[in-house]
C-alpha cells in the first residue's frame, strides 16, 4: 500500500495497530495484581493514550514521513539517540512475538481441551510466523483489515454475552493490594495502548493530512470503548478468579454455555496473534536493516536478496525468540506471559517517551507541544512503575551506546514526504517496527 489510506482505512488500521495479542491476558494479570482498583489503572492509561494518540497524531500530520520514531528521534535528539530508541524496539519483538505465542497457545489448547500440548502449540505459532518473513510472506490490506475486523467482533462478542452477568458486588474489597497494586497494574497495561506511534508513521500513506488526526480520534474512541468494556466485565463477571485463570476471555464467555463460543474464540485469537506477530517480526527486520545501514549492527546484517527482503534479521530475530521460549520453557514459573509482557511494556515505554520528547521538541504549536510534554511527563511514571524490568531497557541502551562508539559516523540519505506538510524526516532506512505494526508494506 502506497497512498490513497482514507479515514476509514486508517481507523482500522490504527485500531489493529493498538489492540494486540495481550488483549487476550492483560485484563487478568490487572485484576491478579490490583484487584478491583485495576478500573482505576485502566481508566489512567485511556487517559494517557488519548495524549499519546493526539501527540503522534499532531506529529505525523506535520512530518508525514514513513521513518517512524526512530526517524522523529534522529531529527529532534541525534544519531545517538535514534540508535539507542532503534535497538530498544528490535530487542523488544523476541519477547512480545514469544508471550503472544503463548497467549495465542494457551486459548487454543484450552479450546481443544489438551493443555498438556500448549508449548508444542507456542512452538508451531512462532514457528509459522518465522517462516512467513522468510519467504516474504505480504499480508495484503485486505486481509489485515479483515483480520482487525474480526478481533473487534470477537471482543464485542464477549462483551454483549458477559455484560448482562456484571455483578457490583464483585467491586469489593476494591484495592486489596492498595497503592502500589495500582501502580503495578499501570506498568503491566502499558503494553495495552502501545501502538498509536503508527499513526504518525502511516500519515505518509493517507491522502490528506488532516485526515490522520480524524483516523486518531476515531481509533481512541473505539479502543477506549472496547478496553472500558472489557475492564469491567473482567472484574464484575470473574471478580478475583480472574487472576486465576490464563484464558479470561473464554471465561466472560461461559454464561453462553456454548461450546462454539470457546472455539471461535480460540480461532479468532490465534488467528490475530499470527498477524500481528508476522507484522512484528518484519518491522523488526526491517529496523534492523536501518540499524545495520548506520553501523549500529554488523555491516553484514544489511545484505538483502534480490527481493529486498532482510532475511537474515528474521533468522536473527528467530535465534533470539527461540532461545526467550526455551529459557521459559525451562523455567516456566520465572519467565511467564506475565514477565515477558512486562518487559516488553517497559521497553515500549521508553521508546513512546522517547517519541513523545521529541514531539514536544518538534510540533510548532505551544499547546501541541504541552500536551506532548504532559503525555511525555506520564509515560514516564509508567516507565519508573516498571521498576527492576526498566533493566532490559538499560542493558540494550548501553549496548547501543557502545556499539556506536566503536564505528565511525555515518551521514543519513534524505528520505522523502507527501503533501508538502513538512521538511524532510531523515532516517536512513524507512524500517521502524512500528511502522509494521499498521502498515501493510
Amino acid at each position: 500500500m502506497s497512498g490513497g489510506i482514507g479515514t476509514a482505512r486508517g481507523v482500522a488500521l490504527s485500531v489493529g495497530a493498538v489492540l494486540g495479542p495481550g488483549v487476550l491476558v492483560l485484563p487478568a494479570i490487572a485484576v491478579r495484581v490490583a484487584g478491583p482498583a485495576s478500573l482505576v489503572a485502566w481508566a489512567a492509561l485511556l487517559c494517557v493514550s488519548a495524549l499519546i494518540a493526539t501527540s503522534f497524531a499532531n506529529l505525523g500530520a506535520r512530518y508525514p514521513d514513513a521513518g517512524g520514531v526512530a526517524a522523529f528521534t534522529r531529527r529532534a535528539f541525534g544519531a545517538r539517540a535514534a540508535a539507542v530508541v532503534g535497538c530498544w524496539l528490535y530487542a523488544a519483538v523476541p519477547a512480545g512475538v514469544v508471550a503472544g505465542s503463548l497467549a495465542g497457545a494457551r486459548y487454543t489448547t484450552a479450546a481443544l481441551g489438551a493443555p498438556a500440548v500448549t508449548g508444542m502449540t507456542a512452538a508451531v505459532l512462532l514457528g509459522v510466523v518465522y517462516a512467513a518473513n522468510l519467504v516474504g510472506l505480504r499480508l495484503s490490506a485486505r486481509l489485515q483489515l479483515g483480520l482487525t475486523g474480526v478481533l473487534i467482533a470477537m471482543l464485542v462478542g464477549v462483551l454483549i454475552v458477559a455484560g448482562p452477568h456484571v455483578d457490583p458486588h464483585r467491586i469489593t474489597p476494591f484495592a486489596p493490594q492498595g497503592i502500589a497494586g495500582v501502580g503495578s497494574a499501570v506498568a503491566v497495561l502499558f503494553v495495552a495502548i502501545c501502538g498509536w506511534e503508527a499513526t504518525a508513521n502511516l500519515s505518509a500513506e493517507f491522502t490528506h493530512p488532516t485526515q490522520v488526526r480524524r483516523a486518531a480520534i476515531a481509533s481512541l474512541t473505539i479502543v477506549a470503548v472496547l478496553y472500558t468494556g472489557l475492564a469491567v466485565c473482567t472484574v464484575g463477571v470473574l471478580g478475583d478468579d480472574a487472576g486465576d485463570t490464563t484464558v479470561p476471555l473464554m471465561r466472560l464467555l461461559a454464561p453462553a454455555d456454548q461450546a462454539w463460543a470457546a472455539t471461535i474464540i480460540a480461532v479468532a485469537a490465534v488467528l490475530f496473534t499470527v498477524a500481528a506477530s508476522v507484522t512484528f517480526v518484519a518491522a523488526g527486520a526491517r529496523a534492523g536493516m536501518s540499524l545495520a545501514n548506520h553501523h549500529v549492527l554488523p555491516a553484514a546484517l544489511a545484505v538483502t536478496g534480490r527481493d529486498a527482503e532482510p532475511r537474515r534479521h528474521v533468522l536473527v530475530q528467530a535465534t533470539a525468540a527461540t532461545a526467550v521460549a526455551v529459557v521459559a520453557a525451562a523455567a516456566p514459573h520465572t519467565i511467564t506471559v506475565e514477565t515477558l509482557m512486562r518487559v516488553f511494556a517497559a521497553m515500549l515505554a521508553c521508546v513512546t517517551l522517547a517519541g513523545l520528547a521529541a514531539a514536544a521538541r518538534l510540533l510548532p504549536q505551544p499547546r501541541q507541544r504541552a500536551g506532548a510534554a504532559v503525555a511525555a511527563l506520564a509515560v514516564a511514571v509508567v516507565a519508573a512503575l516498571s521498576a527492576a524490568f526498566l533493566l532490559a531497557p538499560a542493558v540494550v541502551a548501553v549496548a547501543a551506546l557502545t556499539r556506536r562508539r566503536s564505528t565511525p559516523p555515518t551521514t543519513d540519505p534524505p528520505s522523502t514526504t507527501r503533501h508538502g506538510a513538512g521538511p524532510d524526516i531523515r532516517d536512513g532506512s524507512h524500517a521502524d517496527p512500528v511502522v509494521a505494526l499498521g502498515r501493510i508494506r
